[in-house]
């Protein structure tokens, strides 16, 4: 089994629509990512969550896990 299939999926609704939610494990991240939360580096070895659209998966975008959780806690209030 490749690092690809041991990640834990997740479906979560987004503004954009229903996302797939992946957590990468620190040994499985091997390249350096930019944040969309907070414009900061997600280097190599640091573990993380990739978020993709289901409707657009080539939109994919690599966030810090805590980035992560505030934005789904910030739309989950909004639409509450």
């Amino acid at each position: 089994m490749d690092s690809v299939e041991r990640m834990a999926y997740h479906h979560r609704p987004g503004d954009e629509g229903e996302v797939e939610v992946r957590h990468v494990q620190p040994y499985q991240a091997v390249k350096t990512y930019r944040c969309p939360g907070c414009d900061h580096e997600i280097r190599p070895g640091e573990g993380h969550e990739v978020v993709v659209p289901v409707a657009a998966p080539d939109l994919r975008r690599h966030w810090h896990s805590g980035c992560w959780s505030r934005a789904a806690r910030r739309r989950a209030d909004r639409r509450s």
